[in-house]
């Protein structure tokens, strides 16, 4: 899994599905875990924030005229709405009925790698995400990563540093 999440690291951009400011969503609240670790239960807003404290190119994706920014980052209604989907690297927080769309949605606007939070993904949507063939398909079992899977707040600083190193072993 630690191969894949560098992969992941390697796009230029990233986007945050689900990113929202109502306490009542989903996407809010982030995965519900059972971590005794804090990081992987806190807000979404605490998602989106790790990718921007790290210098990260980062959209918020909420199709709600409710949520119009994200820590004052404007929002855009979708995966079809990103401006270079090839290229972006997608961290995906919905409940796992969404997610499945959302997957779709990338598969057909030509997205190659996907985050699954905990708690966003299913067996269903772990399938269709690998027989699309993306580059990288990060969502953990608990087999490898502890029952809730993996979560950019624990597993991303390793990842983003490894995928630095990569880069830099192929210049």
């Amino acid at each position: 899994m630690e191969a894949t999440i560098r992969t992941f690291f390697r796009s230029p951009y990233f986007a945050v599905v689900g990113a929202s400011t109502d306490p009542s969503k989903f996407g809010h609240k982030g995965a519900q875990t059972h971590s005794p670790l804090p990081s992987c239960t806190d807000v979404i807003p605490v998602v989106f924030a790790w990718y921007l404290s790290h210098s990260l190119p980062a959209t918020p994706i909420n199709p709600s005229p409710k949520t119009p920014a994200v820590l004052s980052i404007p929002t855009i209604p979708s995966i079809r709405a990103l401006p270079k989907p090839q290229e972006t690297s997608v961290s995906i927080i919905t409940p796992p009925g969404v997610t499945l769309s959302v997957l779709k949605d990338a598969a057909d606007v030509g997205v190659k790698r996907v985050w699954m939070q905990p708690g966003a993904w299913d067996d269903e949507c772990v399938r269709f995400a690998k027989e699309q063939g993306l580059e990288a398909v990060v969502y953990g079992h608990e087999d490898e990563l502890g029952y809730e899977g993996a979560c950019v707040l624990v597993h991303g600083e390793k990842g983003m540093k490894g995928a630095a190193s990569d880069k830099r072993g192929r210049l």
